[in-house]
């Protein structure tokens, strides 16, 4: 199992890695984000395992080892450190307040990830657009809590819907 799971992250790691860097860390951020949601949403299982979750009752950490899943592999850690570039970026942009680039990686994927569990679990339904009414405002408040400017953060992350769209197009 944690053979798939790492399996999961290579290739997570490797959709990270098609998300071009721009000017806008941001930006670069979102497209992370909907490219992780991607992901989940075309193999929701195998996200499940990767991290650990039951949203359909599937799978559970390993109760015979103390070492989970995710967050310890490198597979993990190579998909992750993705994100982890694009927030360090982020704190030289000089956009937010000087915060450890580790910390803000954490709490983004703690966002992104409860976001991707709720909408497989389909809390979500009664949205006609979840990324656009809950996913896309939620990443714009966790940026504007961080220091960005409110206007700043709306644009760069339409431009992230933007690059997105355009990674997906050329597929």
């Amino acid at each position: 199992m944690s053979a798939v799971a790492d399996h999961g992250f290579k290739e997570l790691g490797a959709a990270f890695g098609r998300v071009p860097v721009t000017e806008d860390p941001i930006a670069d951020l979102f497209a992370m984000a909907l490219t992780c949601r991607r992901q989940a949403r075309e193999n929701p299982h195998l996200y499940d395992l990767m991290f650990g979750l039951s949203t359909r009752a599937t799978y559970r950490p390993l109760p015979d080892t103390d070492r989970r899943l995710s967050g310890h592999s490198q597979a993990f850690r190579e998909a992750h450190a993705h994100v982890t570039a694009a927030c360090e970026r982020l704190v030289r942009s000089g956009r937010i307040e000087r915060q450890e680039p580790e910390a803000i990686a954490a709490q983004l994927w703690s966002y992104v990830h409860g976001y991707i569990t709720l909408e497989l679990a389909e809390h979500f339904v009664e949205f006609d657009d979840a990324v656009t009414q809950v996913l896309l405002p939620m990443g714009v408040n966790f940026t504007v809590g961080l220091g960005d400017k409110r206007e700043r953060a709306e644009a760069s992350h339409g431009a992230g819907a933007r690059l997105y769209d355009s990674i997906v197009q050329g597929r």
